[in-house]
C-alpha cells in the first residue's frame, strides 16, 4: 500500500500496540508456545514413530502441517523497472525484455505492483479494475507478458486493491452525486450510514473526509475513498473483475491492504465482528477466485501480529506477509547476534496451522515498497545483506524479493526513494533505464551488468541462495526447529519433512567460528552439503564457519 511515511508511522505504532494475544507473545524467544490440537499432536506422533531421518533428531516441532511452498517471487514496480519506448517510464514490454535475467536469476513467480489507470504514480488508487494503465503499455501487451512469462515457467500475480478506489473512479463520481444514486452505497458516506464523522481511524487518523456537506470514507486518504463491503453489489464486482484477469492467464493476486476491508476505524480494530466479516469476505473472494483457476494464488498484505493475521488464513488467504520475522532477520544480522529465529516461527506456524487447517504458506521478506530499503536498513554492509539473503532463502514458505535487493540498491523514506529506477547500467542515459524518478540514492550502486560478471556480489549470492534452494526439497518444503549452537553469532536451524532434515547454520560475524554438533545431529546429518562461501569444514563433528556464511548439513 501507498500511503505518506506519517500515515505509516501511526500504523506501525498501532500495530506495536495491538492486543497483546497468547501467539503475539509467542514471537518471544522465551514465551510460552501456544498448545498444539489433537490434529497437529496426531500427525506429529505419527511421523515421529515411522525411524526416519526426520524422527531420529525428534524433529516433531518441524512437522507443523502446511501447504505446499511454490518458489521465490519478485516484487515488481513497473515504472521504475526497464523502458522500451523511451519515455522514461518503465512498461510491460521492459518486463517481458528481462524474463531472461529473471530466470537466471532463478525468480519463478513475479508480483507486479498496480499495473491499472491510476492518477498516482504508485497506482494504489484504481479508475479501473479492468484495463491496464496506458503509462504501461496496452492489454495486447500484457498478454505477451502473461505468454512469454508461461514458456518460462514463471507464473505472474498482480496487485488487486480492493479496499478503495481513486476519488476519480467513475462508481465514486456517481457515489458523489447524491443518495438516489445508485452507486451511492457502493462507498460509505457518514450520514447515509448513521455514523459519526469525527471517528478516527483504524490507526487515530482522520478517516473521513467532506465533501458538499457530507462525509465519505477514506482511511487511507481522502483521494482514495474506502469501498462499502457490505454491498452485495460491490463485492459481486470486485469478484468479477478478479476474474476476469484470472481467465486472462493470471496466476493469483497480492492483496492490499487485506485487513482494512471491513477494519477502519480505531475504537473497533479488535472487535471480534470485525475480524469474522474481514474472514468472511476473503473467504467469499477466494471461493469466486478458486471457480475461474483453482490454483490461483492469494497473498495479502496484513500488517500486524500473528493472531490478527492467524484468521485470514482460514479458507482465505493462503499466505500473509510476515512482518515479525522481516524485523526478526534485519535486526538478527544487523547485531550479528543469533536471535533462535527457529522458536519464532515454530510457534507462529503451530498457530498458523490450526487456523488454516494445515494449508498456510508462509510468505517471508525483507523489505517491499513501502519500507526503507533492506540495504539502507544495513548501512550499506554487504555482508549483512548477503546473510540476510542467506536466512530469507533458507527458511520456509515462499521468499519474496523487491525488485533490486538483488544488488543491493538503497532507499529511505519518502516512499519515491524506495521505488528509484532499477540500476541495470552504470550510466543513467543508457537504453532502458527509467528516469520518471532521480536514481539519487543509488549513485554508488554497482549496477547488474557489472555484478553478474562478478562472483564474490551480492548478485550472485541471491543467485546462488536461490539454485541451491530449488535443488533441495527439504529446503523448499520442510517445515523448521530451533537448533542451539551455544554460539551466539552463529544462527541455527533444523528444516524437515517427514522423511529428510538439514540443520542450518548462519555465521553472522566476520570471524570464523566453530560449532561442537550435539551427538544426534554428528550421527544423522553427516555431510556438508551447501557451503555459501569457500572454507567450511565438518570433521569430527565440528564444524568450521568462515566469517559471514551460511551452510547446510544434510544425512
Amino acid at each position: 500500500m501507498a500511503i505518506s511515511s506519517k500515515w505509516m508511522n501511526c500504523l506501525r505504532t498501532a500495530c506495536l500496540v495491538s492486543a497483546v494475544s497468547l501467539v503475539f507473545a509467542g514471537c518471544q524467544s522465551q514465551a510460552t508456545a501456544p498448545s498444539e490440537d489433537k490434529t497437529v499432536q496426531d500427525n506429529k506422533s505419527t511421523v515421529a514413530a515411522s525411524g526416519t531421518v526426520t524422527s531420529k533428531l525428534k524433529l516433531a516441532d518441524a512437522l507443523t502441517p502446511m501447504g505446499t511452498s511454490n518458489g521465490v517471487y519478485y516484487e515488481i514496480f513497473v515504472r521504475s523497472f526497464y523502458d522500451t519506448n523511451a519515455d522514461g517510464i518503465g512498461d510491460l514490454n521492459g518486463v517481458t525484455a528481462k524474463l531472461d535475467y529473471l530466470q537466471e536469476l532463478g525468480v519463478k513467480h513475479l508480483w507486479l505492483m498496480p499495473i491499472n489507470p491510476s492518477p498516482s504514480y504508485h497506482g494504489y488508487d484504481v479508475t479501473d479494475y479492468y484495463i491496464i494503465n496506458p503509462d504501461y503499455g496496452t492489454m495486447d501487451d500484457f498478454k505477451r507478458l502473461l505468454e512469454e512469462a508461461h514458456k518460462r515457467d514463471i507464473k505472474i500475480v498482480i496487485d488487486f486493491v480492493v479496499n478503495h478506489t481513486s476519488s476519480e473512479h467513475p462508481w465514486f463520481k456517481e457515489s458523489m452525486k447524491g443518495k438516489d444514486n445508485p452507486k451511492r452505497d457502493w462507498y460509505m458516506w457518514a450520514e447515509d450510514l448513521k455514523l459519526d464523522p469525527a471517528t478516527r481511524g483504524a490507526w487515530g487518523q482522520q478517516a473521513w473526509h467532506e465533501k458538499d456537506g457530507k462525509h465519505y470514507l477514506g482511511v487511507f486518504w481522502e483521494g482514495m475513498p474506502d469501498l462499502h463491503m457490505d454491498n452485495a453489489e460491490i463485492r459481486a464486482e470486485i469478484k468479477k473483475a478478479a476474474k476476469f484477469w484470472l481467465k486472462l492467464g493470471v496466476d493469483g493476486f497480492r492483496l492490499d491492504a487485506a485487513k482494512h476491508v471491513y477494519e477502519d476505524f480505531y475504537n473497533t480494530s479488535q472487535n471480534p465482528d470485525v475480524v469474522q466479516n474481514n474472514q468472511k469476505w476473503w473467504q467469499e473472494f477466494r471461493q469466486a477466485v478458486q471457480e475461474a483457476n483453482p490454483e490461483a494464488y492469494l497473498v495479502g498484505e496484513v500488517w500486524d501480529s500473528p493472531a490478527v493475521i492467524g484468521p485470514f488464513l482460514k479458507d482465505g488467504l493462503h499466505s500473509a506477509f510476515n512482518f515479525d520475522m522481516a524485523k526478526r532477520m534485519i535486526s538478527m544480522v544487523q547485531d550479528e547476534k543469533d536471535s533462535d529465529i527457529g522458536s519464532m516461527m515454530s510457534r507462529i506456524y503451530n498457530f498458523y496451522s490450526k487456523q488454516s487447517d494445515g494449508k498456510f504458506v508462509d510468505a517471508s521478506f525483507l523489505t517491499n515498497h513501502d519500507q526503507n530499503r533492506v540495504m539502507s536498513e544495513l548501512q550499506g554492509n554487504v555482508n549483512h545483506a548477503k546473510m540476510a539473503a542467506s536466512v530469507l532463502l533458507t527458511l520456509p514458505g515462499n521468499p519474496f524479493i523487491y525488485y533490486g535487493e538483488e544488488i543491493g540498491m538503497l532507499g529511505l523514506k519518502p516512499d519515491e526513494r524506495l521505488r528509484e529506477p532499477m540500476k541495470w547500467m552504470a550510466d543513467e542515459k543508457s537504453a532502458g533505464m527509467t528516469t520518471w524518478e532521480p536514481a539519487s540514492s543509488n549513485k554508488t550502486v554497482t549496477p547488474v551488468e557489472q555484478q553478474m560478471k562478478d562472483p564474490s556480489s551480492l548478485w550472485s549470492h541471491y543467485k546462488k541462495l536461490i539454485a541451491y534452494r530449488y535443488s533441495d526439497e527439504v529446503l523448499q518444503q520442510g517445515g523448521i526447529q530451533s537448533y542451539k549452537t551455544n554460539v551466539s553469532e552463529v544462527a541455527g536451524y533444523y528444516r524437515a519433512t517427514k522423511e529428510d532434515a538439514r540443520l542450518v547454520l548462519h555465521n553472522l560475524s566476520g570471524k570464523e567460528q566453530q560449532i561442537q554438533l550435539s551427538a544426534d545431529t554428528v550421527a544423522v546429518l553427516k555431510t556438508l552439503a551447501f557451503s555459501s562461501v569457500d572454507g567450511a569444514a565438518l570433521k569430527d563433528g565440528v564444524c568450521t564457519l568462515p566469517p559471514y556464511s551460511t551452510i547446510v548439513l544434510a544425512p
